[in-house]
């Protein structure tokens, strides 16, 4: 999450029950943590583009597909994606299911 959030020495606090109680409390901009797809037992932070139901561009950096493309985004999924557009790895690599662990509720 290079530039929001240090590569380490910050502190993170998880809301891990509101979301739980209420899932559409979960909006565009969120920083959420979840399991990696990539690395089993490894926890990641990524940020909230599209909801159920949005339409998003699939890369509008252009590195990993066209920026003229674009999906829908289907019922129970989110589109996320790291700040670090250029290193991260996330929705635009065909995650098909996620976990959310919990969202950022405060750091230090």
């Amino acid at each position: 999450m290079i530039p929001t959030m240090a590569e380490s020495g910050e502190a993170v606090i998880e809301n891990r029950l509101s979301f739980r109680l209420d899932p559409a409390s979960i909006q565009r901009g969120d920083l959420i943590t979840l399991q990696s797809p990539f690395q089993p037992g490894r926890m990641v932070c990524k940020r909230v583009l599209g909801l159920p139901g949005d339409i998003v561009c699939v890369d509008p950096t252009g590195v990993k597909a066209p920026s003229t493309e674009h999906v829908l985004i289907p019922k129970n999924h989110l589109w996320l994606m790291g700040d670090n557009a250029a290193l991260s790895r996330d929705s635009r690599d065909l995650w098909s299911s996620i976990y959310v662990a919990g969202t950022r509720y405060a750091r230090s």
